[in-house]
């Protein structure tokens, strides 16, 4: 079993679209009982909101759904049930590293590094270009999932 947690900082946009995205290249590839996939913030300020209008918007405009999703925190205690947290920027890492204190196991990476890439996945709240963050989040999780089927 493969669990993967996305972290970003609200788990309001780019986190729950890549928890859909993932969850959704999983499914078409047939390996749904390979998976567990969820998503969380490393803030408290939109926990138990709804996913942001406009990256529902942009999920919905390539057929999926986030219903019923809402923003929770990640906690130490996640890090024992979570095989991999993969974030999206910088920011992100440090946070993470503050709630979990230490990484023994190397569990936390950034998404667009399963992509060749050591680029930050932007945070759409503030460039207000869901279309980029759709694809550079796409373009990381066709590339771990790609990684983890090759192990």
């Amino acid at each position: 079993m493969n669990r993967i947690m996305f972290v970003c900082h609200g788990n309001i946009c780019r986190s729950p679209m890549a928890e859909f995205i993932m969850k959704d290249l999983v499914k078409k590839a047939g390996l749904e009982d390979e998976f567990e996939i969820a998503s969380a913030a490393t803030s408290s300020e939109e926990i138990g909101n709804s996913v942001y209008p406009p990256a529902k918007s942009i999920l919905a405009e390539h057929g999926l759904s986030c219903k019923g999703k809402t923003a929770v925190r990640l906690k130490p205690t996640d890090y024992g049930k979570w095989d991999m947290f993969v974030y999206m920027d910088d920011f992100n890492r440090r946070n993470i590293s503050y709630i979990f204190r230490d990484d023994p196991d190397g569990k936390i990476v950034k998404l667009l590094s399963f992509a060749g890439s050591g680029k930050d996945v932007d945070d759409p709240w503030y460039s207000r270009r869901f279309d980029i963050a759709y694809n550079d989040i796409l373009t990381g999780c066709k590339a771990l999932l790609e990684t983890l089927t090759k192990e």
